[in-house]
């Protein structure tokens, strides 16, 4: 992947990736990165998200926080191919000190649309069922709000046409869709809305559903390989873990198999686990040094290609 010496940023490899600390606009532009401009298939990340209260794995505010992140667009857009996607997960905030959400995500997003000249594919809803709580002041507190379970996810393309494909994405049928297809037996014809259903479409196995835009995953596993490294190196874990379910699902949805897959705010390292089990070639970025060293952990106990850099 990175041809002479491998830049000191460079803290780890494995048979398919390579995990960088530092700032994301910094390692981006090294000169032994050039090669992959125009070569990344998908963006998968997470951004910090705007919230009030401060995190140690960094957050901004306001129109810093929106200067900040469109500043990235620009540099997305060198690096993606032609027919690449850029997936962005954005949670929710909130009005400091007020029972009202913010529009700052929403905003930052127009605004990295605008800059970057990106078309807008999809938006899907991430559901944590087991999420805590929150705003706890208003839920908890005051009671005067229910609880936040969900985060945006955000899927965009330089071209209207992204590669894409939701065969590689389908899901287990239903027992009664299961029942339909063996009977053989459907009441086709005019619905209530005027659509009128044939009874091919519907009688044909897929081999799967296909999945919708609203996803289930939960991150609540406490015995994990990664948090298990970190306990025994002495590591702060990611308090923010973003579900491995779902970077597999728009790995699998918007790439194949030794496509490069790029999580310029990796945290964790969660998109370069799941895309090496996938066997895409991927490339993570972090500043911070304990969850740089802490992702070691997702590779470690199964990896014989784990490598200083």
């Amino acid at each position: 992947m990175l041809k002479g010496r491998p830049p000191k940023e460079l803290v780890y490899k494995t048979s398919f990736g390579l995990m960088f600390k530092g700032q994301a606009g910094e390692i981006l532009s090294l000169p032994t990165l050039d090669r992959m401009r125009g070569k990344v298939q998908l963006i998968f990340t997470s951004p910090p998200f705007p919230l009030n209260r401060k995190k140690k794995y960094g957050n901004l505010q306001g129109e810093e926080y929106i200067d900040w992140l469109v500043n990235f667009a620009a540099i997305f857009r060198t690096l993606l191919t032609e027919n690449g996607s850029i997936v962005m997960e954005l949670g929710n905030a909130w009005e400091p000190g007020k029972p009202v959400m913010s529009t700052l995500a929403l905003e930052a997003l127009l605004t990295f649309l605008k800059k970057g000249e990106f078309n807008l594919c999809q938006q899907f809803i991430c559901y944590n069922p087991a999420r805590l709580p929150s705003p706890s002041q208003w839920v908890n507190v005051e009671r005067s709000r229910v609880k936040d379970s969900y985060t945006h996810v955000w899927w965009m393309s330089p071209t209207d046409r992204p590669k894409a494909d939701n065969r590689r994405v389908l899901q287990e049928y239903s027992p009664s869709m299961k029942r339909l297809l063996k009977s053989k037996k459907y009441n086709s014809g005019k619905r209530p809305s005027e659509h009128n259903i044939g009874e091919t479409s519907f009688l044909r196995d897929n081999n799967g559903a296909i999945p919708s835009n609203v996803l289930t995953a939960a991150n609540t596993s406490s015995t994990d390989p990664y948090q298990k490294y970190c306990r025994e190196q002495g590591l702060q874990a990611h308090p923010a873990r973003m579900p491995i379910k779902l970077a597999e699902f728009f790995i699998h949805f918007l790439t194949e198999p030794n496509d490069y897959v790029l999580d310029p705010f990796a945290g964790s390292n969660t998109t370069g686990a799941a895309a090496e089990a996938l066997q895409r070639h991927w490339i993570s970025i972090e500043p911070s040094e304990d969850y740089v060293l802490g992702s070691r952990g997702r590779f470690a106990p199964s990896s014989g290609g784990l490598h200083d850099g």
